[in-house]
């Protein structure tokens, strides 16, 4: 497909045409370039390549063609001009933070963010005197007063991990752009399916490849969506720090692409229905799913997403004892603290994705001892169903 019929095509069909340039053997599934280094025809080449004065592979670090082939779907996807692999979703966030911040400079970041992000700021990023402040992802006044007149980097996730709060892009959007910072939106939860970024004004759109746009829980990786200027810092990092996506999984998400639309809408199906039939269960105390009217965000996941996600968290009586008797007595739900994957997958947030939290942190974080968090898999739905009232039957 020619990279300018792009516009033409609806995201099914770009999914699976995008990206692939045949080489000479004409064939029709991407080929994986498995190697590390590309040979030159002379000395001059190699140092014309070497220095960019022609285009041309030369080590896998720097480029590959089958992650290029990746980036290249993905970047068409999200209705953006480029797109940066990365060998994670946190390899992802930690270039964006090399790329653009320094010290001195002043981060705002939401507190309804995967835990690891939250560590990765305090723990990490602090050290090298870039200050953070995290404020509640829906106080639009909390994210103006905390712009500083350094502030460089505004970052959110929405739909959040793993409450399903919802963050409004075009507004925290605007706040960044008029006092000159950045605006990332972790879209790991939607995927360009069901959500684009950039269209609400979003700089740096970032995922976690290994999620859903796997989709069978195989392989890690991560990227970094946005403009193609904006981008040179971000690939100058993953070409220096050797934080690359190998070839083998970059084949991976390229199938994963090919099926993400249709995979997504069987999650959101699923997930609607689990989440209705877990608000009526008298053993659970709260639902965390933006699909259901009642929920804070609901109004907004209509304007932003063409759907509202595979995730449904719950808390349910009993704090820890009563969340840990639902997942020990699951049968077929997988316990890990994955998600995106065709096979359901149940977690207990305190105690895994955010357990290196502290408990002041948690509580700021709304994540209850009695929280579960569910990634709806592609399983019949009233078999989830079943699987899950055997512990819930039992509190």
């Amino acid at each position: 497909m020619n990279p300018s019929d792009d516009l033409e095509y609806q995201l099914e069909t770009l999914a699976i045409r995008t990206g692939h340039d045949r080489t000479f053997e004409g064939e029709h599934s991407e080929p994986i370039f498995l190697t590390s280094s590309f040979v030159c025809e002379s000395a001059a080449d190699a140092a014309a390549k070497f220095s960019g004065q022609i285009a041309g592979n030369t080590y896998s670090r720097y480029t590959n063609p089958t992650v290029q082939a990746f980036e290249k779907r993905l970047a068409v996807l999200d209705g953006a001009e480029r797109a940066v692999a990365t060998s994670s979703g946190m390899a992802a966030v930690h270039a964006i933070c090399m790329a653009y911040l320094k010290a001195g400079d002043h981060v705002i970041c939401s507190r309804a963010v995967f835990g690891s992000i939250i560590a990765l700021f305090e723990k990490y990023v602090a050290k090298f005197a870039v200050e953070v402040t995290f404020v509640d992802l829906g106080d639009l006044e909390g994210w103006k007063q905390a712009i500083r007149p350094n502030t460089r980097l505004l970052f959110i996730e929405t739909p959040s991990n793993p409450l399903a709060q919802v963050g409004d892009m075009q507004a925290i959007a605007d706040i960044a752009h008029a006092h000159g910072a950045l605006f990332t939106v972790d879209n790991c939860f939607c995927t360009p399916v069901l959500q684009q970024p950039i269209k609400f004004g979003a700089d740096l759109v970032l995922y976690s490849a290994t999620k859903y746009i796997d989709g069978q829980g195989r392989a890690l990786g991560g990227a970094v969506v946005g403009k193609h200027d904006l981008l040179e810092e971000v690939n100058g990092v993953i070409r220096t720090l050797g934080n690359s996506m190998s070839p083998f999984n970059a084949w991976v998400f390229l199938k994963g692409l090919e099926t993400l639309s249709i995979r997504m809408k069987a999650h959101c199906e699923n997930a609607q229905k689990l989440s209705e039939w877990l608000q009526q269960h008298d053993k659970v105390e709260k639902v965390y799913y933006a699909g259901l009217p009642n929920h804070p965000g609901h109004e907004l996941a209509k304007k932003q997403q063409k759907g509202f996600g595979g995730v449904v968290s719950f808390v349910v009586k009993g704090e820890r004892q009563g969340a840990w008797t639902v997942i020990d007595n699951t049968r077929f739900l997988s316990i890990t603290s994955n998600l995106g994957d065709v096979k359901s997958t149940i977690t207990h947030p305190a105690t895994t994705s955010h357990g290196r939290m502290s408990a002041e942190a948690k509580q700021a974080a709304g994540i209850e001892e009695g929280l579960i968090r569910v990634s709806v898999g592609l399983e019949d739905i009233n078999d989830i169903i079943r699987d899950l009232s055997r512990g819930l039957d039992l509190i």
